[in-house]
């Protein structure tokens, strides 16, 4: 395989919801914290969090709702980040992952992209006139090392993964809520079927794992297997 063994790791509700509502000021990070029967169970995901893959994919609206662009620089972590972004991420926001990370990745189509200004020694830019997550997931493999990286993006770029059947793993926390809402992101979003010619753009998983959890909270995980 010339790309990395991917995992889509995310947090959800029952009903598949990965936000707790349509407008970006609502995240389950940010909103779970606060809801009795959530909250009580809520460190079991971040625990489980701590023992992915060195490389972790997202984008850079999704950090940006959590307020990268706003935060004083953190401290290094030994994970490396990649972020998807064309117009999301201010100078800090780049700033913010370089600081954060072993490797800084942001793959962009935007040739004025803030990333550009940036002089860092761990930031790769991974700039495509046309996205193309295989290519771009190739260029990690064979420039920067990246073997296993867990993918922790929006409902619509998960879509997308799916779509180029670029999931190898799924590894999924339940919380035990339901949140409803047409507009509200789930965990796969993006464009809809349309004929049955198209059924095998499908991702058909088999289980590994079921995992009652404290708290009502319930970890699944599943190979990709077509």
């Amino acid at each position: 395989m010339s790309r990395p063994i991917t995992t889509l790791f995310m947090l959800m509700s029952v009903d598949g919801k990965i936000s707790t509502g349509s407008s970006d000021e609502l995240d389950v990070d940010k909103d779970f914290p606060s809801i009795t029967g959530v909250a009580e169970g809520l460190h079991q995901y971040y625990a489980i969090e701590q023992s992915t893959d060195l490389w972790s994919f997202n984008t850079g609206r999704v950090q940006a709702k959590m307020g990268v662009n706003e935060k004083p620089l953190p401290s290094k972590t030994p994970v490396s980040f990649v972020l998807l972004d064309n117009h999301h991420l201010t100078e800090n926001g780049v700033r913010y992952f370089c600081a954060r990370s072993k490797q800084a990745g942001v793959i962009t189509s935007n040739q004025k992209h803030p990333a550009f200004s940036v002089k860092e020694d761990n930031l790769h830019i991974i700039f495509q006139e046309q996205i193309s997550l295989k290519e771009a997931l190739e260029i990690l493999n064979k420039d920067y090392g990246c073997d296993r990286l867990t993918v922790q993006s929006g409902g619509t770029v998960n879509g997308l993964f799916l779509r180029e059947k670029l999931f190898d793993f799924v590894d999924i926390v339940v919380a035990p809520i339901l949140i409803g809402g047409k507009d509200t992101s789930t965990l796969i979003d993006g464009q809809s079927l349309e004929s049955k010619n198209e059924l095998s753009n499908l991702g058909v998983l088999k289980l590994i794992e079921c995992t009652a959890l404290e708290d009502s909270y319930i970890r699944l995980r599943y190979q990709v297997i077509g």
